[in-house]
């Protein structure tokens, strides 16, 4: 599937509801049990993903430097198959699941606020973190891991990995990795390219690394903030079982994403949707 190169995150199949648009209804009822992820077009499905609810911890979090694992050996990289190695873009559409993504972060004003709304609502997230980011607030990265959400990879510094030698993109890609193994004990399995620009050299790195990359089918192009209001709009248009909604908590003021993140996740749960993330 071919992807459309341009600065900034969207939404790499071209989706995108219009301003003001209304939700589709959606039919009462939801699925039970673990959901399969997989790429369109018949692509072979990902490994079964859990819809559990995150389990919170009480332990404080620590400004200190990540230390979780540092003694830890370190696990074995899994292997990637070359079907495993094509970005996935949304899950099984014959199941009412959405994976919701939250992307640039980790951020000290923003990812608080979003780690408790998903509690209200008992939702598990999948968090693509920038190195840099992380490294700046360990004690963060720590506490979405524990509480029960999913870390993956979205490079150290957020460039367009196109435009990169394979040994630049291998550092971006491994220095994550082994920031965000460090900090929780378990080496992130999926990565997502800054914008949706995967290219070649990314996808052979990612794979050699043990990671899939993932994409998204739902892009509100919240990172533009154009307004609360046309966030919830799109995301309730645009979605459909199997969605892979992209948000953002960092790389700016999210403020109008956490308020549409208010408004639409209350309205997907009623229409009878769950949220699933891929193992960790």
């Amino acid at each position: 599937m071919s992807l459309l190169g341009a600065a900034g995150c969207r939404n790499p199949l071209g989706g995108g509801g219009g301003d003001g648009e209304a939700a589709p209804e959606a039919p009462p009822g939801a699925p039970t049990g673990s959901e399969p992820a997989s790429a369109p077009g018949g692509a072979p499905a990902a490994v079964p993903s859990s819809t559990a609810p995150p389990t919170p911890t009480s332990a404080p979090a620590s400004s200190s430097a990540p230390a979780a694992a540092s003694s830890a050996a370190p696990s074995a990289v899994r292997a990637v198959t070359a079907a495993e190695s094509k970005p996935v873009y949304e899950l099984d559409a014959a199941r009412r699941v959405v994976a919701l993504t939250i992307d640039d972060g980790p951020d000290p004003k923003h990812t608080p606020i979003v780690l408790a709304l998903l509690q209200q609502y008992g939702i598990r997230a999948t968090f693509f973190l920038i190195g840099e980011n992380a490294a700046e607030h360990p004690a963060l990265v720590r506490e979405i891991a524990d509480r029960g959400h999913h870390i993956a990879n979205h490079t150290w510094t957020h460039p367009d990995l196109r435009e990169l030698s394979e040994g630049k993109v291998r550092d971006e890609l491994e220095r994550t990795s082994d920031l965000l193994h460090r900090a929780t004990g378990r080496a992130p399995t999926w990565f997502r390219a800054p914008g949706g620009d995967w290219g070649s050299s990314s996808l052979k790195v990612a794979a050699g690394l043990g990671m899939r990359p993932m994409a998204w089918s739902v892009d509100p192009r919240d990172w533009a903030r154009p307004g609360t209001t046309v966030i919830t709009d799109r995301v309730l248009k645009d979605v459909r079982p199997g969605a892979i909604v992209l948000n953002h908590d960092g790389g700016g003021d999210r403020s109008q994403t956490v308020a549409a993140l208010k408004a639409y996740l209350p309205v997907l749960i009623d229409s009878g949707y769950r949220f699933t993330a891929p193992p960790s």
